[in-house]
């Protein structure tokens, strides 16, 4: 996924190989999507999965997943 446009993310050379991660944290924007995946809430992500994660954090980041994956029209 392009992570690129999603505010609560971020990739630094260097932390974590370089992959996108929630901001402030080493957490893979990937994992905690494909924990969402699964059937996670934002508000389980943040309190039982992903110390220092933050609610808001994880609302934004799959909000923005959802709008991605929604099919255009053409």
């Amino acid at each position: 996924m392009d992570w690129s446009g999603c505010p609560a993310v971020e990739r630094v050379p260097g932390k974590v190989s370089g992959q996108w991660i929630v901001k402030g944290t080493r957490i893979l924007a990937d994992g905690v999507l494909e924990n969402a995946d699964a059937g996670y809430t934002a508000e389980e992500l943040a309190g039982e999965i992903y110390e220092g994660l933050q609610v808001d954090q994880a609302r934004t980041l799959l909000s923005y997943a959802k709008r991605q994956r929604a099919p255009h029209p053409a």
